[in-house]
Parts: structure tokens; C-alpha cells; sequence
């Protein structure tokens, strides 16, 4: 084979951008730049100029065919929804496969809480993409895990998560009222900006007395996303995975919130309850899971490609 030209099954993985860049489908545009600015530097054709990497001409065509076009689907909003479209149809296929013919990590978490998976499948993600071009030669039995996971936990998921709402069409009829104009003394009066993350808590907080977790941790992780500073989302978030017996994820959630705030009251109790000493570490993952995939991924990173089952 020639290294300059990729076999057509290589070629065939554009089919999920996310995978040949080695990013979840939950992927931001900062995150979806900075990967193609990492593999840009390590496959780029002016990292081997002056070189006599055997792997130079392979690493060529691997950043000209297959990440370049990838990039360039997914940096276009418009475009990245039309991946995320053919990624759903492809789902809903391997949901009527056997699951035999899916990976052991896959299998596992099907098996899941939605919360779980959530946390285990962008752990999976940044596992994978860490060995997926360390050896150019195992990196499309890479991707394949990579892209399984993706469908995996896009089945997982209701589609309206990822694909652009729609406007409603019925709207109720208001009645109109003429208000004659009046002067006003103070005419430099601000409009009040609405706290979307503290609506998303606020939520949050209904759903944990109604103990709809699910429910709670998205409106949590909403609110995260606009305050990633708060440590009352960062509480409650770790209360709620404690309540679900989710020991490490509570942990994790849990110490972040002691972070920002030592004195949190909730975060405080639940500290004390998961023996959280004081001034612990945060760590942005589970153990268990973390060593579960390390596992799954040591032939990758040993460059031992017969152990690992595709």
C-alpha cells in the first residue's frame, strides 16, 4: 500500500468528523479548534521537513484526507448539524444489532445511569484520543472505538439535544391594551438581564425534592456551563450523584464546590458523608472509571495493537 494514498475504509470514518478529530459529539467550538490545532502540530507535512520519519508520508495524508475535511465540516455550525444528523441515523441502526458486535466499553456503558454515562463516555473520548495518533498504524482501529462510542451515546440521548431547535408556531393571542405615552423623569433606565444559570438551579433544586435526577444533573450541568464558578451548582450536583449512589462522580463534584467555597453548607454535609478530607484535590475524574478504560486502552498506548478487541 502506498503511504500517500489511504485505503477507501479510512477514507469512509469522515463519515463521523468527531471521530477523526478524537472528540465527543458534545464537542464546543473552542474544543473543536484546539484539537485541530494539537494534531495539526503533530501531523503537519513542516513538522518533517527535516526529518527522516518513515511515517512522514502517512502523516501527510492522514492530516490532508482525513483531518483537514474533517476540520472543515465541523468549524460550520450549519455543516456540523448535518454530522450529527447522519450519526443519529447510523445509531438507530446499531440499536437493532446485537451488542455482541460492539465493544466491551461500549457494552459497558450502555449499562449505565445517564448521569454515569455522561462522565464515562467524555472520559472514554479523552482516553482514546490520547493513543489515536501515537502510532499512525493503529489509528483506525482507534477511531472505529472512538465513532462506536459516539453512536453509542448519541442512542443514549433524545436527538433534540443535538440538532437545531425549532421555533414555535403557536403562539397564544394577547390582548393588546393602548397605553397612551407618558413622560418619564428618569429615562436612562437599564432593562434587567435575566439569571439564566440561577433558573437552571432553581430547577434543579424542584427536581431533587421530586428526586427526578436525571433531570436535575442536565439543569445542573446547565448551569455550570454559564457559572462554572458557583459552588452551590457544584453541591448540589455532587448531593444529587450521592443520592444515586454515585460515589466517585459526587466526590469530584463535591470537592470542586469545597474549592470555590470551603464553607458550603451542602457540599460540607456530603463531604462528610464520602470522608472528603479537608483541602482534598479536586479530581476531574472518577477513579474507578478512569482505570476501567486505562485498561481497555493499554494495548494502544504499550503499541501492543493484538491485544485490544475491535
Amino acid at each position: 500500500m502506498s503511504q500517500t494514498f489511504l485505503p477507501p475504509k479510512w477514507l469512509e470514518q469522515l463519515c463521523d468528523p468527531y471521530a477523526v478529530l478524537g472528540i465527543s459529539v458534545t464537542a464546543e467550538d473552542r474544543q473543536i479548534l484546539k484539537r485541530y490545532h494539537t494534531l495539526a502540530k503533530l501531523l503537519h507535512p513542516d513538522r518533517h521537513t527535516k526529518s527522516s520519519n518513515p511515517d512522514e508520508e502517512l502523516a501527510t495524508a492522514i492530516f490532508s484526507h482525513l483531518i483537514n475535511p474533517a476540520y472543515e465540516q465541523l468549524k460550520h455550525q450549519h455543516k456540523r448539524y448535518a454530522a450529527i444528523a447522519t450519526l443519529l441515523s447510523e445509531a438507530r441502526v446499531l440499536q437493532q444489532q446485537a451488542l455482541s458486535s460492539e465493544s466491551a466499553i461500549a457494552q459497558e456503558m450502555r449499562e449505565m445511569s445517564t448521569p454515569e454515562a455522561e462522565l464515562f463516555y467524555e472520559e472514554a473520548i479523552a482516553c482514546y484520543a490520547e493513543a489515536q495518533y501515537k502510532s499512525l498504524h493503529q489509528f483506525y482501529q482507534v477511531t472505529q472505538q472512538i465513532s462506536t462510542l459516539n453512536l453509542v451515546y448519541l442512542d443514549l440521548h433524545k436527538p433534540h439535544l443535538f440538532l437545531p431547535q425549532k421555533p414555535l408556531t403557536i403562539i397564544p393571542e394577547v390582548e393588546v391594551k393602548t397605553v397612551e405615552p407618558t413622560l418619564c423623569e428618569n429615562t436612562n433606565v437599564k432593562p434587567v438581564l435575566k439569571n439564566y444559570a440561577q433558573r437552571h438551579y432553581e430547577r434543579a433544586i424542584e427536581y431533587t425534592r421530586l428526586t427526578k435526577w436525571t433531570l436535575a444533573v442536565q439543569e445542573l450541568r446547565d448551569a455550570i456551563k454559564l457559572e462554572p464558578n458557583n459552588s452551590d451548582y457544584y453541591a448540589l450536583l455532587g448531593f444529587v450523584h450521592l443520592q444515586q449512589k454515585l460515589l466517585g462522580m459526587a466526590r469530584v463534584y463535591i470537592t470542586q464546590a469545597l474549592k470555590l467555597n470551603p464553607q458550603d453548607s451542602l457540599a460540607l454535609k456530603c463531604a462528610s458523608k464520602l470522608k472528603i478530607q479537608p483541602g482534598e484535590k479536586a479530581n476531574p475524574k472518577s477513579i474507578a472509571k478512569a482505570l476501567s478504560i486505562a485498561a481497555l486502552l493499554s494495548a494502544f498506548k504499550d503499541g501492543k495493537r493484538s491485544q485490544v478487541k475491535c
